[in-house]
C-alpha cells in the first residue's frame, strides 16, 4: 500500500516551493552576471577603443604624441590616450577660454570626444600642467567658408521688419479697392464693378506669398468655384470669383449684395490679422517660391481667372509680391551667395520681359487669346524663377 507524501509543517513553505524559489534565485544571479559582464566589456570597449576617423593623441608622462596638430575647419574627433602614470586631463584652447576638454582619464585608458572648430591656431594641454603645450591648427575648408558666409538669425530682423510694413500696406490697399469694388456691385453698376474687379482682385495678389498663414480667409476670399462640389451653384462659393462669375459670366449684380458684404468682411477681417502677423525668416522664401509655382500651374490651364480672362494682371501682382520678398533678402542672399542673387536677378528680369510680351499698349491681353505656346512658355518661366527661389534658404543658412 503506498503511502501518502509528507505534508508540509504548519508556518513553513512546501519543499517544491522551496526549490523554485532556489532555482529562481539563481537564475537572477545568473542574469546578474551576464549583464555585469557585459556592461563591463562594453565599457572597457568605450574606454579603451578608437572612434572611426579619429586623431589619436598618446599623453605619456613628459609630452604628447603628437604635440602639434593640423586639422580641417569643421567637426573632428579626437581619441586621448593615457600612457602616463598619472590621472591627466586634455584640453584646447583659446587664449584662456577651454574651447573642449576630457578630464580624469585613468592611466591605461583612453577618451574621445568631437568638437566643431573654426580656423586659427589653439594652445593644447598635455597632461600635468608643467608638461609644455602643444599645438592645434585648424585650416580654412569649404565648409568653414560657407558657415562664415550665411548670416547671422539677427541679420532678418530688418528684411522681417520692412515686409511686415509691405503687408500691412497692402492690407490697407486691399481693403480700400475691395470696398470701391463691392460698393458698386452692391449699387448694381455692373460695368463699373467690371472695371474694379482687377484692381481689388491684383491688391489680394500682392499679398498672396502669406495666404498659407491664413488658410481660411484665403478660401473665403479667392476659391475657384472647380473646389467645390457644385461648383458655380454651390452655395459654400463666394469671394472675388463668385462677384467674377456674376458679373462677367452672367453680366449681373443680382443677388451678389451679400456675397459682396461676406468678401468686404473677409479682406478687413485679414487686415487685422496681418496686423499680429509673424512671419519666419526660412518662410519668406519659401511662401514666394510655392506661390509661383501655384502661377506656373494657373498659366498653364488659364484657370485663375475663368471669366473675366484677366490672369496676366493677376500674374504680374503675384510676381511684384514674391519679388518684394526677395529683394529684402537681396543683400543677404549677395553676401552669402552673389551667384545666386545674380541669377535671382535674370530670373525676375525674364519673367517681367515675358509678361510685358502680352501688354502690347498699357493693358494685358485678356487671356483666352493666348494660344498654348504661350501659356507654357509663361508657365514654364514662372517655374524656372520659382526653382531659383528655392535655393535661398539653403544659401541664407535656413535650411
Amino acid at each position: 500500500m503506498a503511502s501518502n507524501p509528507p505534508s508540509a509543517q504548519p508556518g513553513r513553505p512546501a519543499p517544491a516551493l522551496m526549490r523554485l524559489a532556489i532555482a529562481g534565485a539563481a537564475l537572477l544571479v545568473i542574469v546578474a552576471g551576464a549583464a555585469f559582464y557585459f556592461a563591463s566589456e562594453g565599457a572597457k570597449r568605450a574606454q579603451t577603443g578608437t572612434a572611426e576617423g579619429a586623431l589619436t593623441v598618446t599623453i605619456t608622462d613628459a609630452t604628447c604624441d603628437p604635440n602639434e596638430i593640423t586639422v580641417a575647419a569643421g567637426p573632428s574627433t579626437f581619441t586621448i590616450v593615457n600612457n602616463s602614470s598619472r590621472t591627466v586631463e586634455w584640453e584646447i584652447l583659446d587664449g584662456v577660454y577651454v574651447v573642449e576638454e576630457r578630464e580624469n582619464i585613468t592611466p591605461g585608458l583612453s577618451r574621445t570626444m568631437t568638437t566643431k572648430l573654426a580656423p586659427g591656431d589653439y594652445d593644447i594641454t598635455c597632461g600635468l600642467l608643467s608638461n609644455p603645450r602643444g599645438k592645434l591648427h585648424v585650416t580654412p575648408s569649404a565648409a568653414s567658408a560657407a558657415e562664415a558666409a550665411k548670416p547671422s538669425m539677427t541679420a532678418f530682423i530688418g528684411p522681417l521688419a520692412e515686409y511686415k510694413v509691405f503687408l500691412v500696406m497692402e492690407a490697407g490697399a486691399l481693403v480700400t479697392a475691395t470696398q470701391q469694388f463691392t460698393d458698386a456691385v452692391k449699387a448694381g453698376d455692373v460695368e463699373l464693378a467690371k472695371t474694379l474687379y482687377g484692381p481689388a482682385h491684383t491688391a489680394y495678389k500682392h499679398l498672396e506669398p502669406v495666404a498659407d498663414r491664413f488658410a481660411d480667409l484665403d478660401t473665403a476670399i479667392n476659391a475657384r468655384a472647380t473646389y467645390f462640389e457644385k461648383q458655380e451653384e454651390d452655395p459654400a462659393f463666394g469671394g472675388f470669383h463668385r462677384l467674377e462669375y456674376g458679373l462677367f459670366a452672367r453680366n449681373s449684380a443680382e443677388g451678389l449684395a451679400p456675397v459682396a458684404d461676406k468678401l468686404l468682411a473677409d479682406v478687413t477681417a485679414l487686415q487685422q490679422r496681418v496686423r499680429g502677423l509673424q512671419v519666419p525668416p526660412e518662410k519668406m522664401a519659401d511662401s514666394a517660391a510655392r506661390l509661383l509655382t501655384k502661377v506656373a500651374d494657373s498659366a498653364a490651364t488659364g484657370d485663375e481667372d475663368r471669366y473675366s480672362h484677366g490672369d496676366l494682371a493677376d500674374f504680374q501682382a503675384s510676381l511684384e509680391g514674391s519679388r518684394k520678398i526677395v529683394t529684402l533678402l537681396r543683400p543677404l542672399t549677395e553676401k552669402a551667395n552673389p551667384d545666386l542673387a545674380k541669377s535671382l536677378d535674370a530670373a525676375f528680369e525674364a519673367t517681367s520681359a515675358k509678361l510685358a510680351g502680352f501688354k502690347p499698349q498699357d493693358q494685358y491681353l485678356s487671356y483666352d487669346r493666348l494660344g498654348e505656346a504661350d501659356r507654357k512658355a509663361l508657365a514654364d518661366q514662372f517655374a524656372s524663377l520659382s526653382t531659383e527661389i528655392t535655393k535661398l534658404n539653403a544659401a541664407l543658412g535656413l535650411e
